[in-house]
């Protein structure tokens, strides 16, 4: 199935979804987990757990762009989950490159603006090229600014701004004076990326697992039952609208 089959179709039938276009959340964060237990519920092999999973992000992009979400940023694989058998991080890999190679045309007019975000340096060269030649591809789009977490660690990300701030520091580039709240955020992988208002976590789990942990201070979190690639443009929608019922205070009473 392609990719980004439903777009056309869902933008014309949004008003079935019964949900109100006021109090959106301007930026989704998801953690897709449950691709494995899918599989095995199924008596499948754990790959086709996530292969099933690119259809549920089909359905959510989709729906993004139906509801004018602007940003979606997605934990596709942590920096933790190199310790997974082998195998399975080839196929998680080589799906990501035929996914990206196969759709990138169909993003990119969708307006689609892809991003990697993460510790690039260990990503495997061949992954990385193809993931860089779209950010540039798709550098200008402004419809859906989709944020890939590949290599992704929170707390190596927040130990990799205080080196490069104390390496400024040192170097006269800046003043620890001048150090602050969104100085610092400027020195994150999310540079330039507004902090996530729902995070979502689908399979059951209540759990951050090392994802945006600077950047969710005051997230609205989300936690559903529902295995990733079962987790449909319908569930999406149950999830914006628990948080269009949330009373977002930011520490005010």
């Amino acid at each position: 199935m392609n990719f980004f089959s439903s777009i056309s179709s869902s933008r014309k039938n949004t008003d079935p979804d019964n949900i109100s276009g006021k109090n959106m959340p301007r930026h989704v964060a998801i953690i897709m987990d449950g691709n494995g237990r899918w599989a095995v519920k199924r008596n499948l092999p754990r790959n086709a757990g996530h292969r099933a999973g690119v259809e549920s992000l089909r359905e959510v992009i989709a729906a993004c762009i139906d509801f004018k979400i602007k940003y979606l940023t997605v934990y596709s694989l942590s920096s933790e989950n190199w310790n997974r058998p082998e195998t399975e991080i080839k196929f998680l890999l080589n799906l990501f490159l035929v996914t990206l190679r196969n759709e990138l045309k169909l993003l990119d007019s969708h307006g689609v603006k892809l991003r990697l975000i993460g510790d690039r340096s260990k990503i495997p060269p061949e992954v990385l090229k193809a993931y860089e030649d779209a950010e540039r591809k798709t550098s200008k789009n402004k419809v859906l600014n989709f944020n890939i977490a590949l290599n992704y660690g929170s707390r190596q990300e927040i130990m990799d701004a205080v080196q490069n701030i104390c390496r400024d520091v040192e170097n006269g580039k800046l003043k620890d004076s001048d150090l602050g709240i969104e100085m610092f955020s400027d020195y994150l992988y999310t540079w330039g990326i507004p902090d996530p208002d729902l995070l979502i976590r689908t399979s059951g789990e209540f759990r951050i697992s090392n994802f945006l942990l600077w950047q969710i201070s005051y997230t609205e979190l989300y936690f559903t039952k529902v295995l990733w690639p079962d987790f449909k443009r319908k569930y999406f929608i149950k999830a914006l609208k628990e948080y269009q019922k949330r009373n977002r205070r930011f520490g005010k009473v």
